[in-house]
């Protein structure tokens, strides 16, 4: 049966199985053999990474033609403004070009686990909240688009990819989801869950 794997990747732990500088990988948690990471979430963010075994999955899972949103929760320097956010909505003009209409939202400070080392903290400089959902993946695209619009990312948790969520799992548990036996089902499963 196909492998579906939903881990919550620390802070400084790096989306692959190997690292030639001896930094801590996705080895140091998951024992299920021929897995790999479904596109990746950078050493520095944490949360939601999924995993299968399955090269047709981890095609369709990335494929932007199913656009799978992705929900983060940036901590940002200082108080983000209501024109911040709808710049975030818009789309940000990046060195590799307009990224696509987000939806980005002012929230109160979210219930999460310590990060170790913590943020760093500036008395003088208040932080604020933004929980922002995207649906493409460029590289370090969040804290691009962040600090395009004037805040600068401090902390970065991945929450949601399309219909599987974080959950109650701990930084460095997984889990296993029932997986969609072929791509037809899938697909069917991905319209359903967007209707």
């Amino acid at each position: 049966m196909p492998h579906l794997l939903l881990f919550n990747k620390p802070y400084q732990v790096l989306s692959q199985f190997t690292d030639r500088e001896g930094r801590t990988t996705l080895a140091d948690y998951i024992d299920v053999p021929n897995v790999y990471a479904i596109g990746r979430l950078d050493y520095d963010s944490e949360g939601l990474l999924l995993l299968t075994d399955q090269g047709w999955l981890q095609k369709m899972i990335a494929d932007p033609r199913y656009e799978l949103p992705k929900t983060y929760l940036v901590q940002v320097e200082r108080i983000a403004t209501s024109e911040a956010l709808r710049g975030l909505e818009r789309g940000v003009e990046l060195k590799d070009g307009l990224t696509r209409p987000a939806k980005a939202t002012l929230i109160d400070p979210p219930s999460l686990w310590s990060r170790t080392p913590p943020i760093r903290e500036r008395k003088s400089v208040p932080t604020s909240w933004i929980r922002l959902r995207i649906h493409e993946g460029r590289n370090r695209q969040v804290r691009r688009m962040t600090a395009a619009v004037g805040y600068p990312t401090l902390r970065l948790v991945r929450q949601k990819i399309g219909p599987w969520r974080l959950g109650r799992l701990k930084p460095g548990e997984w889990g296993e989801l029932h997986c969609p036996c072929d791509e037809k089902e899938f697909k069917e499963m991905i319209r359903a869950k967007r209707s």
